[in-house]
This record gives structure tokens, C-alpha cells and sequence, in this order.
């Protein structure tokens, strides 16, 4: 109760990694133009523009020249000796595809064990992401310690006392949140060392007793680096591929790693980061559920940074009600955060009446330029099944002249704080200029598309009177816009797709969800993305949860079953 009456005060007052938009060629049949990421037409040439519509297929770099697989692995080879491919076999129908109540209830029903389900996932990303014709390239890093840890889960389940809902869950996070035990890279060369401690979420992950698998490639330092780079290339990860369409489908970024290898089923769940638009792009491109919450809600301590204005992790989960469960696993207040969130929230408030969600009488915006696209048409027919009301509106430019400034001014100062309070102190470096620096030694290997980005950062300056007054316009702006097309028409929602309007929700700092809505002629898959006010994530988990039952959308990628 005292959630809903915070949201209700906040909302009467009011009555992400970067992946900007690219391109709004949006008839979901004309699929001709792949070379560019699924976003919107932004007529403008300016820099932001170029990032954004960059030739995912033009790959300079495929594999990792600084993972060593036979190291990768040591660590595990003499407990997977004896997980046959018939036990894997075995185990399939228990794990596979299935949401976490259900692989919570095969464990209690004796079907398998927190062992067994570890190194299913183990033999999966040993069997698929490296070095094959069909390889993902999706895992930077493994926890060599999750074996024992999940042999350690076996034993406390014994006991008769309540479990978290997450309990031996195995969780792989976006290698730009630090895990103690493995290095928080950012995908940069730089970072290789960086053997950093837990992250406040990692923490909070921990304390509801899941499993810390291991990390996932990204773009390198969450899209904001090169711009010119394919999404899901890192120096230190190499080329992520999307099994959808291997080489021929992008995987969306920055949280390219954690939308894979969910999407391949390498975990129970994974975590990634956004800043624009960095996990609604990856989780549309994975057919997978993504959420990116309102900033501060969940803490951004212990992760590398872009912008402390705009960053936040989410959850990224094959279906809604595991979404659900890792945001109340994730959830609480971080004194080190400065944009924390007390939402006096209960345990259990996200998963909490989940399945309870009434569409009927529900009014949602539908963009009219957006209609062209039947998944989106198919789609909004399913929602008016459900009962739900559509408006029809027309679309906004969200192309916001002072974003790319607000993330240059940001970075300059949040990468020097994070590497002076998290990361590891033999890292030795201390500003975005020495990382330039340090590239330039072994440019090929390091930075072989380039750091633009990064060298804009250090020609950008500001005074502290016009950066506060750029971040202060950028959200009264996304705001007015947001909030007046919601309030005009009586609307709890708006309706998109992909992440084409997540420059609208990533400077208003609401919060956004994709949800699987269908593949297209060529199988390439498309999200229903739902973005509501401030502090609303429990009613996107809801409407999302209706709309994915009603659909069933999701499918495995059919050459990783």
C-alpha cells in the first residue's frame, strides 16, 4: 500500500550503454535494409545519427584474441568428465525453455539438482558459444567456484527452512557490473585485470542465494567507445553473434551477451545495463523479456559507467513472471547510490499478484507510424482481446540535440569515480584519456574500429552551469512529451516497438519493458515494448505478463535446441 500511494502522489504531480535509434523503416516485410539496427529514421546527420546506423555485418574481428578456452575451462573439465550427453539429454525437458517456479518444483520434485542444472548450463556454452560453426561468442568469463557453490545449494535445500524464489538459481551478468571472483572488463583491454568486488545488485543477488555463473560480452563499454563497431564486439569478448540469424541478424547492444545468452538458454537469467536503449535493443533482437526500470531503482554501484543520470541495470529473462523474481531479488536501497530509490517496497511486491493484471478498460498509445508493421498490428489486436482500449498517436521526434553532450560531460567525470572507488587499484589507469592512450600502444588489437567516441568525450567540456542546465532540459523535455501525450488521452501506457522510443524513457527516467511479439518473414524477431511512468514497473510486468500468455511468442532458436 504505501508503494501505491507513492506512485499515486508521484504520478498527480506529474499529470540505455547507448543504443540510439537508427533507422524507422518500420513495414515489418521489407527486411532489405539489415545492415542497420532496428530503430527509427532520424533524418540528421549529425554524430548521434552515425552511431546509430552502423553495418552490423561489416566484422573486421570475429573471435576473441584474449580468451584462452582451454583456460576458460580448467577449471571445470574434471567435474563435467561425467556429464554425459545423455544426462544432458535427460535433463532437457526439466530446464530447457522452462520458467523458474517450474525448474524450482523439478528440483523439489527429485527431477534434478542444483548440481545438475550448473552444468547443464555449463555444457550448453561449452557445447555452443566458442569455437564451432555455431558459435555465439556470447560468455567473457566463468565463476570457476559455481560448481561447489551449487553443490553447497544441494546441501542447504536439505533443510526445511523457506528458500528464496532464486535459490540456486544460475544468473550470468553483462560484464560491466563487478563479480568478485572474475574481471569486470567493460569488453576493453584496459580492464583485463580489473578483479573488482561485488556490485551492490551482485550483493543483493547473493544475499537471495543465487548463483553468479559467470559474465556476457557486450559492446565495448556499453556502446559508448568506437562508433563504428558492430553491436556485440568487445576487444576482450570478440564478435557475439544472435542465434536467430548467426551473421546475418544483429544482437542488439550494449547488453548484447545477456540478450543471447538467454535467448540460447546459458542461464536461468542474466542482468545487463542501459543507458539508451541497451537492453530493449538486445532483449527485441533475442526474443527475450527486457526491463529497464526507473533510475534508482535498482543501485548502479559497482558498475562501470556511462551516464549516473541515466545508467541502470534490468533484468533480462525468457518470460515475464523470471523478470518478475529478479527484480524483487535486485531491488533496495543503496546509500552509495545518489540517485537511489526508497519505494518502500515489500519482498516479493513484483512477483506479488503478477498473474492478477486486468487489461479490460486499460487505455494504451499506439504510434500510427508504426502500424505498418504487422507484428506491431497482431499485437495490438491481442491487447484489444485482452480488453485493453488503443489511442492512436501520432509520432515524436526523439531525437534530443543535447543527449550525446549530457553523456560526454558524464562520462568524463563517473569513469574516473568508478575506477577510483571499485575497480581494482592494479589497474592503473584514472580518466577516459588514459584509456585512449593506453589503446593507441596496440591499436589493432584494442581498438580496431577506432575510439571516436571516446576522443569526443575529451574534446567535450562544460561548465557547471550548463551541464546542470542541459541534464535539467533533457527530463523536463522527455517528460512534457511523455506525460502530456498520457494525460491528453487518458492513457496508463504507451506502446512500442523494439527500443525506438527508449530515448523518450531513458532521459524521462521511466521505465520501459519488451516483451516478445512475434519473428518476421526472414525469422528475425521483434519485441511489444510497453513504457509507463515513474516508479510503474509493477503494472508493465503485469501487462506484459497478460499480453506474453495470451500470444506465447517466444521460440528457441531452432539450431540451439
Amino acid at each position: 500500500m504505501k508503494y501505491f500511494k507513492l506512485i499515486i502522489c508521484v504520478f498527480l504531480l506529474t499529470i540505455s550503454c547507448k543504443d540510439i535509434k537508427n533507422n524507422q523503416s518500420v513495414n515489418q516485410e521489407d527486411t532489405s535494409n539489415e545492415s542497420v539496427k532496428d530503430s527509427i529514421v532520424v533524418n540528421d546527420s549529425s554524430e548521434k545519427s552515425a552511431i546509430s546506423e552502423k553495418a552490423f555485418y561489416d566484422f573486421k574481428v570475429l573471435d576473441s584474441k584474449y580468451i584462452d578456452a582451454s583456460v576458460l575451462w580448467e577449471p571445470f573439465n574434471e567435474d563435467l568428465k561425467d556429464f554425459t550427453k545423455s544426462i544432458y539429454n535427460n535433463l532437457k525437458p526439466f530446464i530447457l525453455e522452462q520458467d523458474i517456479p517450474t525448474i524450482q518444483k523439478n528440483i523439489a520434485d527429485g527431477k534434478l539438482s542444483y548440481e545438475q542444472l550448473t552444468k547443464f548450463y555449463l555444457y550448453r556454452i561449452r557445447k555452443f558459444d566458442r569455437e564451432n560453426e555455431l558459435s555465439l561468442n556470447s560468455i567473457i568469463a566463468l565463476n570457476p567456484n559455481v560448481i561447489n557453490e551449487a553443490k553447497q545449494r544441494d546441501k542447504e535445500f536439505l533443510n526445511k527452512m523457506m528458500k528464496p524464489r532464486l535459490f540456486g538459481m544460475p544468473i550470468l551478468l553483462k560484464d560491466n557490473i563487478n563479480a568478485s571472483g572474475m574481471p569486470t572488463t567493460a569488453g576493453a583491454v584496459v580492464l583485463e585485470n580489473n578483479m573488482a568486488q561485488d556490485a551492490f545488485i551482485v550483493k543483493r543477488l547473493k544475499e537471495n542465494k543465487a548463483l553468479i555463473l559467470g559474465k556476457t560480452n557486450l559492446s565495448e563499454w556499453a556502446n559508448y567507445f568506437s562508433g563504428k563497431s558492430p553491436n556485440g564486439y568487445s576487444a576482450i569478448g570478440g564478435q557475439t553473434f544472435n542465434p536467430y540469424g548467426r551473421k546475418t541478424m544483429d544482437t542488439g547492444g550494449s547488453s548484447s551477451g545477456s540478450g543471447v545468452a538467454v535467448a540460447a538458454n546459458f542461464c536461468v537469467a542474466a542482468v545487463g545495463s542501459e543507458t539508451d536503449g541497451s537492453i530493449l535493443s538486445p532483449s527485441s533482437q533475442n526474443s527475450i523479456v527486457g526491463l529497464k526500470p526507473s533510475i534508482g531503482l535498482l543501485s548502479r554501484s559497482g558498475i562501470v559507467p556511462i551516464s549516473s543520470t541515466l545508467d541502470t541495470p534490468g533484468p533480462m529473462t525468457k518470460n515475464v513472471i523470471d523478470n518478475a523474481l529478479m527484480m524483487d531479488a535486485m531491488f533496495g536501497v543503496d546509500k552509495n547510490d545518489s540517485k537511489t530509490i526508497d519505494a518502500l517496497l515489500d519482498q516479493g511486491f513484483y512477483t506479488n499478484k503478477l498473474k492478477n493484471g486486468v487489461l479490460k478498460g486499460k487505455r494504451f498509445g499506439a504510434f500510427k507510424q508504426l502500424m505498418k508493421d504487422t507484428l506491431y498490428v497482431n499485437a495490438i489486436f491481442v491487447l484489444k482481446q485482452l480488453g485493453a482500449e488503443i489511442v492512436e498517436l501520432e509520432d515524436k521526434d526523439d531525437d534530443f540535440e543535447d543527449e550525446r553532450r549530457l553523456l560526454n560531460l558524464e562520462m568524463k567525470m563517473d569513469l574516473p569515480k568508478y575506477l577510483s572507488t571499485w575497480a581494482d587499484p592494479s589497474v592503473g589507469i584514472t580518466s577516459v584519456q588514459d584509456v585512449i592512450d593506453f589503446n593507441k600502444l596496440d591499436s589493432i588489437n584494442r581498438m580496431p574500429y577506432g575510439q571516436k567516441i571516446f576522443e569526443g568525450i575529451v574534446a567535450d567540456s562544460a561548465t557547471q552551469e550548463a551541464y546542470e542546465a542541459i541534464k535539467t532540459a533533457l527530463k523536463t523535455e522527455s517528460r512534457a512529451i511523455l506525460d502530456t501525450l498520457m494525460n491528453s488521452n487518458d492513457l496508463v501506457g504507451i506502446l512500442s516497438i523494439n527500443n525506438y522510443h527508449s530515448s523518450f524513457a531513458a532521459l524521462a527516467e521511466y521505465p520501459a519493458l519488451t516483451v516478445p511479439m512475434g519473428y518476421n518473414s526472414k525469422g528475425k524477431p521483434e519485441g511489444l515494448t510497453f513504457i509507463a511512468p515513474w516508479l510503474q514497473e509493477k503494472f508493465l510486468l503485469q501487462w506484459a505478463y497478460a499480453y506474453e500468455q495470451a500470444s506465447k511468442m517466444r521460440k528457441l532458436p531452432k539450431d540451439y535446441n
